[in-house]
């Protein structure tokens, strides 16, 4: 039986602290946390061992705003960037590039993605193959910026959902991942 009450799980991906995203692009990562956080979603996110990151942004908004947040890191151990923030560490044992991120992904019910490097083209190249949401903000620039509204392949399985703003991005995860679970528990 499909487990259709149960809290949604939403990820957000984006850039790493190394990328040099702007102040701004933060607050949008920063928003979005906090929407998921009122709307009674668990934030998903990709814990970082050693650098700040947009998902963590997100991670430590959702807290401010008393949200669930769980964090999915590479490696053994559960020490994290963000240490204070995350209700629950996934210590996957994978390393970053691809491993962790299947597991992290695999856990959401859609995604969200904000700016974005390799690790978030990784997770939307996933979540394209699994056939979970995806949700990109447009106007962050980033692999989130040239995927919007496209199909990572010919096959069109899922195009991604472009957006402007963070409250439509949350709007729209939600109305998606309720779809999600309906269909796949």
């Amino acid at each position: 039986m499909k487990n259709i009450n149960r809290k949604l799980q939403i990820g957000v991906m984006g850039s790493a602290a190394d990328t040099k995203y702007s102040k701004e692009v933060e607050r949008i990562a920063e928003k979005v946390g906090e929407l998921l956080a009122e709307a009674g979603a668990v934030t998903v996110f990709g814990a970082e061992k050693d650098s700040d990151s947009l998902s963590t942004a997100a991670c430590r908004e959702a807290k401010r705003k008393s949200g669930l947040a769980v964090g999915v890191t590479y490696g053994k151990h559960k020490d994290v960037w963000e240490k204070d923030m995350a209700d629950f560490i996934v210590a996957s044992g994978l390393e970053r590039g691809g491993g962790r991120e299947t597991t992290l992904v695999l856990s959401c019910d859609a995604v969200i993605a904000i700016s974005g490097g390799s690790g978030t083209l990784t997770e939307l190249a996933i979540a394209y193959q699994a056939d979970i949401p995806m949700v990109a903000i447009k106007t962050t620039g980033g692999w989130a910026e040239r995927l919007a509204d496209t199909y990572i392949d010919t096959r069109k399985r899922r195009k991604i959902i472009g957006v402007d703003t963070p409250e439509e991005a949350v709007k729209i995860a939600l109305r998606e991942a309720k779809e999600y679970i309906k269909k796949y528990g």
